[in-house]
């Protein structure tokens, strides 16, 4: 065992291969000067697991993120991350939360959408609310671009986005990660507000 193995344990590259193996995607290594991915194809949606950096030298952070492209049928939008003390600040001076009704879920979580109705009816899942709660950080949204340096979007196509920072290599948390990606996706389709065809979109080409 290498020094740096027992000192870090498994590398990122190592976990996210082994994750790889296991729900049948693609670890893509892609040299020096580009990011690596896992990438997995869930029906006809294609989801991708990354990292990006922000900052330079002691202000450097990286980040772990998740994206899925998909179509939107009706621009439904929200925006769901767990409770922190500045978010309580931010209630507290009048930020925009809404309230579905579970106590729990209610208690742990900001939930903002463009339509207090249909997140509802979309949290009205107990499997999905329970894969948000095993989340040790999650912040979960769907967006209609990733700002002037990031790719530009179909019409209709939007953006199923997770980032949080640091670097993920739990397993147990990327592979419920997954889960929530797709969970989320095939809800969005139940309650009609995505369609599960193929976005004919591609985050990185082959």
């Amino acid at each position: 065992m290498s020094i740096l193995r027992a000192l870090f344990g498994p590398s990122k590259d190592e976990i996210w291969g082994q994750i790889a193996n296991d729900i049948g995607g693609e670890f893509i290594d892609r040299g020096f000067w580009k990011v690596d991915l896992l990438r997995y194809k869930h029906k006809e949606w294609e989801l991708i697991l990354d990292t990006y950096t922000t900052g330079s030298g002691k202000n450097r952070r990286t980040y772990t993120r998740m994206r899925a492209p998909f179509i939107n049928k009706d621009g439904f939008e929200f925006t769901i991350y767990k409770e922190t003390i500045f978010s309580g600040i931010g209630r507290f001076l009048g930020m925009q939360d809404i309230i579905i009704g579970d106590d729990f879920f209610d208690k742990e979580f900001v939930i903002k959408s463009n339509s207090e109705d249909r997140i509802k009816v979309f949290l009205n899942d107990q499997r999905l609310k329970e894969l948000f709660i095993q989340q040790p950080q999650v912040h979960l949204e769907i967006k209609d671009s990733e700002g002037v340096f990031g790719p530009e979007y179909p019409p209709n196509v939007d953006l199923l986005y997770f980032s949080c920072s640091g670097l993920i290599k739990d397993k147990k948390t990327l592979l419920q990660l997954f889960l929530l990606f797709t969970k989320t996706l095939e809800r969005l389709v139940q309650i009609d507000s995505a369609y599960d065809n193929d976005p004919n979109f591609k985050l990185y080409e082959p």
